[in-house]
């Protein structure tokens, strides 16, 4: 029976495969970090999200 996989390994995975995801939406956050509002980095925050979503699914 094959070991089950944690979530927060699954996490940890598929972010090293998106790290330059992680870092624009982390950029598009820092920018005006005092004043954040709900879509203000949507674009950055989709593009992490389908990274996410695709390494998950690869492993």
């Amino acid at each position: 029976m094959p070991a089950r996989t944690r979530p927060v390994e699954k996490i940890a995975k598929a972010s090293a495969q998106c790290s330059a995801e992680v870092a624009a939406y982390g950029k598009c956050v820092v920018t005006d970090y005092n004043s954040v509002h709900k879509d203000m980095c949507a674009k950055e925050f989709m593009r992490l999200k389908n990274c996410y979503l695709a390494a998950s699914k690869k492993g």
